[in-house]
């Protein structure tokens, strides 16, 4: 799906998103957005930070950073958290929850043809995408790229359809866990550079110069990055919003060899034996860790 084509160059094709971390400025709101709206569970927090996702598995972590300022409305960073569910009722259970008690949230719903997704800004204005995918039998590739688009798909109807009664009162239906993370950045042939030339991401399909979608193993898009907002944005500061993107690799063997092709692009990383951090070039952090160690 790119034109590479070395398996050496590329990213295990069983590589997935791990947890988001984002720096926060009101913890308690912040977990209560993601806990009670989004329907996460707390699985851990422990002072300044929280852990919360489904099925003991991390999906957002939550740091309080409160001496920290808002980025500026043009820098690079955080477009979107995409929570995939695991089920059409999943998601519209907890879109009706979002929507119910943080109804000044909603910004949008799409049909990408490969999925259904619902768009949100939690209180500290950081993109949420709640989401749910169709089977992979249903996408369609042409010349090499994913075939996407935005159609229009009424929240109301689509709620209508696939709200129950029991799903309201119960929504923590099933599995979510991050699908993608999009990225704002100031230039997208930088943006490949790094995460499909060096990392090892392949490209699923682009639109022109604005936007880049990447995967392993032939998903619609683990990551994507866009200039819609941020065209020229250079290096972040310390500011509240993302703070680290976490890719699992299938194992230890995987990390060490992306760890040793990122150096040999003449990256810096720093290997603390458990995972790999790398900065992009907004200074965005990647951190590899492996699913088994």
């Amino acid at each position: 799906m790119s034109t590479m084509t070395n398996a050496s160059d590329l990213l295990a094709p069983d590589t997935a998103m791990g947890a988001v971390t984002l720096r926060v400025g009101d913890l308690d709101g912040m977990i209560a957005y993601y806990r009670d709206a989004v329907t996460l569970d707390v699985i851990a927090q422990h002072g300044d930070s929280a852990v919360l996702g489904r099925g003991g598995v991390p999906a957002m972590i939550l740091q309080h950073a409160p001496e920290l300022k808002n980025p500026e409305p043009r820098a690079a960073g955080l477009f979107h958290t995409a929570i995939l569910f695991e089920s059409e009722a999943a998601l519209a259970a907890a879109v009706y929850s979002v929507a119910t008690r943080f109804p000044q949230s909603f910004t949008g719903s799409s049909d990408h043809l490969v999925s259904k997704a619902f768009y949100f800004n939690d209180p500290e204005n950081n993109g949420v995408e709640l989401y749910w995918d169709r089977d992979r039998t249903e996408w369609s590739w042409t010349h090499g790229q994913i075939e996407m688009s935005t159609l229009f798909l009424d929240p109301n109807a689509f709620l209508q359809q696939n709200l129950t009664q029991e799903i309201v009162d119960d929504p923590r239906v099933g599995g979510a866990s991050i699908g993608h993370v999009h990225l704002s950045v100031g230039d997208v042939a930088q943006a490949r550079d790094f995460y499909v030339d060096k990392l090892g991401f392949e490209v699923t399909t682009t639109y022109g110069p604005s936007a880049l979608f990447v995967s392993a193993g032939g998903y619609h898009h683990h990551m994507a990055m866009n200039v819609w907002n941020s065209l020229g944005a250079g290096r972040r500061q310390q500011t509240l919003g993302l703070g680290q993107v976490e890719i699992v690799l299938p194992d230890a063997a995987e990390l060490g060899a992306t760890d040793e092709r990122l150096r040999h692009f003449g990256l810096q990383t720093a290997n603390d034996g458990r995972s790999v951090t790398v900065a992009d070039p907004w200074d965005n952090t990647i951190l590899l860790r492996p699913a088994t160690p």
